[in-house]
């Protein structure tokens, strides 16, 4: 019998190898890194008119909470979205000659998200017809709080708001939800009204 030289053997294994190669085929390249898909629900709305100096629309798939140790702060709320794991704390604080202070004690919390932010942009409220006026104030990067924002009728009324995510600051995972719950977030300031006479908290 014939024996072939092992040089020739492992040429012609190799040669085999090389046949099955799709020269056709794309270079490898790793994965996007991927993100849970999330089912948006559809946007109806309902009026929220407890008893408080304000009331306004808020989506079907949220909640208002009294948040807990804010006794000595009545009309206090969380605007919770349980589906989003997202809140927008609401804090009321009566206009006493002081709006200016009001004002920049938003300024000053603001500026602080601010310093982590890449940027931001101020969108200005100004509904004279129902007397409520602020600023809507968009944070972009992988702020804490990426919306804030505050709404007044310069006077009595002041309520402060700021949403935030139960989870990890990242830009690209929260933007659809963050998109979605902007939109209540101006829904809400567009039909915000004030009732001149409220009932007490604890009444």
């Amino acid at each position: 019998m014939m024996r072939i030289p092992l040089f020739f053997l492992l040429l012609f294994v190799a040669a085999g190898f090389a046949g099955c190669i799709d020269d056709e085929a794309p270079p490898a390249t790793p994965k996007p890194r991927g993100y849970y898909r999330i089912d948006l629900p559809e946007k109806k709305y309902s009026v929220f008119d407890a008893d408080c100096p304000y009331a306004f629309e808020l989506p079907w798939y949220s909640a208002m909470r009294i948040p807990q140790g804010t006794r000595n702060e009545p009309y206090w709320y969380n605007l919770e979205f349980p589906g989003f794991r997202a809140t927008v704390h609401l804090s009321y604080k009566e206009v006493h000659n002081n709006i200016d202070t009001l004002i920049d004690n938003v300024w000053e919390l603001t500026e602080k998200h601010n310093t982590i932010a890449s940027g931001y942009h101020d969108s200005l409220i100004k509904r004279p017809d129902a007397k409520v006026y602020g600023l809507v104030f968009e944070l972009s990067g992988n702020a804490a709080s990426q919306v804030q924002f505050y709404v007044t009728d310069s006077t009595k009324h002041f309520i402060r708001g700021a949403l935030y995510f139960m989870a990890k600051p990242n830009k690209d995972s929260l933007a659809p939800s963050l998109d979605f719950l902007k939109k209540d977030i101006y829904h809400l300031i567009e039909t915000m009204r004030w009732k001149e006479q409220p009932v007490k908290a604890g009444k």
